[in-house]
């Protein structure tokens, strides 16, 4: 039973009851009664103005969420093109996780492990890349 229908069906007790609207006890049950029923009224114009709004907002969503898979896609591409290099596999000896690096990332020098926070550092000092027996740490490690 809606909020309208329960006022509606207090009405019909109270009509029912033919309470004297003069006396006292009959002035405050005919006011409550009436109080309710404004409040049902008000509730029912929220609700609609709510499921209005979850609609609006739906919408905006699937919007927003087009326009994201058209924004980043363009990213995920670029990201992509970076990763087509070897991947270096690289253990963390904090916390054991293995993660998977770039070239390009490996001869920055260092990185954070996303696991821990822990910095890696990668020593390139005399290395000497071209015959890759050098002993530098992107070479230690099993390519993928």
């Amino acid at each position: 039973m809606s909020m309208n229908e329960s006022v509606a069906y207090l009405k019909g007790l109270a009509e029912g009851l033919e309470l004297d609207k003069d006396t006292k006890e009959g002035k405050l049950l005919t006011a409550m009664i009436d109080v309710l029923d404004e409040m049902a009224a008000e509730i029912s114009d929220v609700e609609e103005q709510v499921g209005e709004l979850d609609e609006l907002v739906d919408t905006i969503d699937e919007d927003l969420g087009a326009l994201e898979e058209d924004f980043y896609e363009d990213e995920d591409d670029e990201d992509e093109e970076e990763c087509d290099g070897p991947m270096y596999e690289v253990t963390c000896p904090n916390c054991g996780d293995t993660i998977y690096l770039d070239e390009g990332t490996i001869l920055e020098g260092d990185i954070d492990c996303p696991s821990c926070g822990q910095n890696l550092e990668f020593d390139l000092e005399g290395c000497d890349c071209g015959d890759g027996e050098c002993g530098c740490c992107h070479h230690d490690h099993e390519e993928h």
